[in-house]
């Protein structure tokens, strides 16, 4: 088992904010890759691209992909049921909401991460101070979208709940892995469940949601879904789970605020589209609320000897 840690280092932080660079850009892939490929048919073959990835990968390090313990593929197949439903609601809301408002209901997840783990794991526990960091983050995020936002109308209202639904079970998925013996669980399995399950679940869930499935392939089209499989899916979930079987979850959880500020900046770049001041305001939001969220405690004074 991985040394803990109590505190995020440098490592940690560098790379969180590569892999919430790399998850903020995945939103203009799965926007390019959409035009060729139905979404819901495009995240399983993103799951089953990584599946066959980490095979190899596994096969060359030796390592086993199955665990021998009954209760350990019975978590591991909890948390892929988690994660696959997590995407089909994420893409099924996509159809009644706006993109913005999905982002912003989706990056609750840390709240739920942190609320899930303060309740499970003792060692997690947030003080007020890193509780009022974290409500500052999402701050950041609101205000990012705050000029995107509408009043829900009935449709948009179901698309948001289904966001939701979906930020609670990302949640609940980093809750599962950290408060279960999958903590103890080389990192490459734990992430090998969960695409393993998904990439069965979500491709005949492409047919019953009746996609139209792959309809124009091009080179671009072809790429972005590369891009998914070999960097995000393969790559930097690998990274992640390494990570929170080595640090604070909680900690580690409010730096995904950042992901849809990488988003709007990689859409600037990419998409042309504008970087209004809004985004300046709640990058410092954002970043005040992490470092609030990483705050040493105090220690405390050596006790004095007895007299």
């Amino acid at each position: 088992m991985s040394e803990r840690r109590a505190h995020l280092d440098a490592t940690a932080v560098v790379a969180m904010l590569v892999l919430c660079s790399l998850w903020g850009l995945q939103q203009v892939a799965i926007k390019v890759a959409n035009a060729g490929i139905s979404p819901v048919l495009q995240a399983g073959l993103r799951s089953a691209g990584a599946v066959a990835l980490l095979w190899g990968w596994s096969a060359w390090r030796g390592q086993r992909l199955f665990g021998r313990s009954p209760a350990e593929l019975g978590l591991g197949a909890v948390a892929g049921l988690l994660f696959a439903l997590e995407f089909v609601l994420i893409y099924g809301a996509l159809v009644h909401t706006t993109a913005s408002r999905a982002v912003l209901f989706l990056y609750t997840a840390p709240f739920w991460t942190a609320i899930g783990l303060h309740l499970l794991v003792p060692g997690e526990r947030l003080s007020r101070i890193q509780a009022a960091g974290l409500a500052c983050a999402f701050a950041g995020v609101a205000v990012a979208f705050f000029d995107a936002l509408r009043l829900p109308s009935e449709t948009e209202l179901m698309g948001d709940l289904m966001v939701l639904a979906a930020a609670v079970l990302w949640a609940a998925t980093t809750v599962v892995i950290r408060a279960s013996r999958l903590v103890t669980v080389p990192a490459v399995r734990t992430l090998f469940y969960q695409l393993f399950v998904s990439a069965i679940v979500l491709v005949p869930a492409s047919l019953a949601l009746g996609e139209p499935g792959i309809v124009n392939v091009t080179p671009l089209v072809a790429g972005s879904l590369a891009f998914q499989i070999v960097v995000v899916a393969f790559a930097s979930y690998l990274t992640w789970f390494w990570l929170i079987t080595r640090y604070p979850a909680s900690r580690l959880a409010a730096f995904s605020f950042l992901t849809p500020l990488f988003g709007i900046i990689a859409g600037g770049v990419l998409l042309s589209e504008p970087i209004t001041p809004a985004l300046v305001a709640a990058l410092a939001l954002v970043g005040m609320g992490i470092q609030l969220v990483n705050r040493r405690a105090p220690a405390l004074p050596a006790p004095k000897p007895a007299t």
